[in-house]
């Protein structure tokens, strides 16, 4: 499955056979509110199931950061209470710039499950194309999805500091951050020495659609990615930097790897060094 899917051939695969319809997933969610679940209830997609960035999408906030890697066995309860089955397609959605619909596109692919996608523009996208919405929630039947951890690569804090050093490691949040300018929510501002700044903003256009392939390849090598290099991503706390490795996918550099814990793990840790400024450092 491709890992973008347009607003038309969902709305065609949900007018197909029962058995084949892919299962849906809301991801709509907001660091600073309204809550995604209540945007959820307001309208969303015909018999998509509602599934929160903090309880499904991520494990408690800790010592592994603020959205660590949910538990393989609290995902797969979750995973299965909202339909999914193997071998079946999901289709992932947020109201945003894709990032988050990106974590659960990441998150699935992780957990061994393949057949899954992002839509395209999101909830915008749908509206705007003049499909159906609907306001009453989604009752599915149970899935069967067993998850297998270590669908894709995952960095922990040194391999994301050798990969800055001898590969292209790629930090998502946005330039000011990036520089030290500003740190609104993790222990300690600037980045890891050596990281590229990638703002997650610039893989989708003004009307939240990804870039065409051929847009996102000329602006990771434009970034200094160069054939055959290992690359990864991070971010705040892991969730922006899924849509990196996604973008990277479409760009045609597939199984980069994400430091899930992110800064928000790196920043806990005051013996891990900081760089700030506009250079890599």
């Amino acid at each position: 499955m491709r890992p973008l899917i347009s607003t038309t051939d969902l709305a065609a695969a949900l007018a197909g056979p029962a058995g084949d319809r892919p299962v849906v997933l809301d991801v709509r969610w907001r660091l600073a509110g309204p809550p995604g679940a209540e945007s959820y209830r307001e309208g969303h997609v015909p018999g998509a199931v509602f599934a929160d960035l903090d309880r499904v999408l991520a494990g408690e906030p800790g010592e592994g950061g603020r959205h660590p890697l949910p538990d393989p066995a609290a995902l797969q309860r979750d995973l299965r209470a909202a339909g999914v089955r193997a071998g079946a397609p999901v289709v992932a959605y947020d109201d945003a710039d894709g990032s988050v619909a990106a974590r659960a596109w990441w998150l699935l692919r992780w957990a061994g499950h393949d057949e899954v996608a992002v839509l395209d523009g999101g909830y915008a996208a749908w509206t705007a194309g003049g499909h159906p919405v609907s306001t009453e929630p989604a009752r599915p039947e149970p899935g069967d999805l067993t998850v297998r951890p270590g669908g894709m690569p995952v960095l922990d804090a040194d391999e994301a500091a050798a990969l800055a050093r001898d590969g292209l490691l790629l930090d998502a949040r946005a330039n000011p951050r990036y520089t030290g300018e500003t740190e609104p929510v993790d222990p300690r501002a600037g980045h890891i020495p050596g990281a590229v700044n990638a703002p997650f903003a610039g893989h989708t256009d003004d009307d939240g659609r990804w870039r065409t392939p051929e847009q996102l390849a000329a602006r990771f090598a434009d970034l200094g990615l160069r054939p055959g290099e290992p690359v990864g991503a991070y971010c705040g706390s892991g969730v922006t930097a899924s849509s990196v490795v996604l973008a990277l996918e479409l760009a045609g550099h597939p199984g980069a790897g994400l430091y899930a814990g992110s800064w928000s793990h790196w920043s806990r840790n005051p013996g891990r060094p900081a760089a700030t400024g506009a250079l890599p450092g």
